[in-house]
């Protein structure tokens, strides 16, 4: 069993977080009860607080620590608990300390290379993990925290060019199709990543991400030399996600063919279906913002062609007119509405079987 800063985690699987709302404490304590790793988004937790167009950040760290409550009384001490915090947001230290002191079992972060993490959690023995797209940032991460921090990343996240959401490549080899796959990645991230584990006498497990689907893709992981594997998409049809039936049943609709690269606010390319607001950005056409929340340090509200907070809320929702669907390369797998207790049985017996 693999063992995070202490914490046991009986099942190798992560849910990757899914922010605006799609994964919050309902999905992240039903996929610990089940021995996994749960992950609550922290971008804009907050959406239906009442208060939360006077003052979105004082609702969100609100709402972020009562999600994360309300997932940690589900798991009932099962599995684990993380929450997932994007760099780029301004929010980012207030919502790793919170996190915290709200007793988060992990904090994973990505949209950005979080390299002073280690100085916002102190002493606390949470653990922490950056999300990577390769090795060079992996080799980069653990230097700057073994040299400010004397300390190294409880375990990896590697993110692949077929995830969803956003994603650290370059958005011309994305389009061209042209991104090295997860396996080579994989092995880049392990090979960065050995000095730095001969040094701390232990492992830096690695959890590839990206175009897995089933339990023999984690498998066959696995036998790469993952630790295991984290998931997404697959997590939005179960009953438990914490977005909206419309949402689920946009992603349960999608083909492959639905399926785009934009360019977000955020400064990075995502992955997300040709919904109308993304066709309308497609020609050249402006969705200007109602009103900034001031949510993410690059954006410039008179230069974005859109808001991403507002269309990610619309989104979960369940509204396609004007909602930014992000997904995985693999949405048009998506046939069925399951229990994450059913779709987590799945997964474990099939890495099982194929191990």
């Amino acid at each position: 069993m693999l063992t995070l800063a202490g914490r046991p985690l009986p099942v190798p699987i992560l849910q990757g977080g899914m922010g605006v709302g799609v994964s919050l404490g309902n999905l992240a304590g039903a996929v610990a009860a089940c021995g996994g790793m749960g992950c609550i988004s922290t971008a804009q937790a907050g959406y239906l607080e009442p208060d939360f167009e006077k003052d979105p950040a004082g609702a969100n760290l609100r709402a972020l620590r009562k999600e994360i409550q309300k997932a940690k009384k589900i798991a009932s001490g099962k599995g684990l608990v993380a929450v997932n915090a994007m760099v780029a947001t301004t929010q980012y230290p207030q919502a790793v300390q919170t996190a915290v002191e709200a007793g988060a079992d992990a904090i994973v972060c990505g949209a950005g290379l979080p390299l002073e993490l280690p100085s916002l959690v102190g002493k606390a023995t949470v653990a922490l993990a950056p999300i990577v797209s390769g090795g060079r940032a992996a080799g980069l991460i653990c230097k700057t925290w073994l040299r400010r921090y004397c300390r190294l990343p409880d375990f990896v996240v590697l993110e692949g060019s077929l995830a969803g959401g956003h994603l650290g490549f370059e958005e011309q080899e994305l389009l061209a199709g042209r991104c090295k796959g997860l396996g080579e990645l994989l092995k880049q991230v392990k090979t960065a990543l050995q000095p730095f584990e001969e040094t701390a006498g232990r492992p830096i497990p690695v959890f590839a991400a990206g175009g897995v689907y089933t339990g023999q893709d984690i498998a066959a992981l696995c036998r790469m030399g993952a630790a295991g594997a984290q998931l997404a998409t697959r997590f939005i049809a179960t009953y438990e996600c914490d977005a909206s039936q419309k949402y689920k049943d946009v992603m349960l609709q999608a083909k492959e063919s639905d399926l785009r690269i934009i360019h977000s606010p955020v400064g990075m390319p995502g992955r997300a279906l040709a919904t109308s607001l993304v066709r309308r950005l497609e020609e050249g056409l402006f969705q200007p913002a109602q009103r900034c929340l001031g949510c993410i340090r690059s954006c410039k509200m008179s230069q974005a062609s859109f808001c991403i907070s507002q269309a990610l809320i619309q989104a979960v929702k369940g509204d396609v007119e004007n909602g930014l669907f992000f997904c995985g390369a693999n949405v048009g797998r998506l046939d069925r509405m399951l229990h994450v207790e059913e779709l987590m049985a799945e997964l474990v017996r099939d890495w099982r079987k194929w191990a």
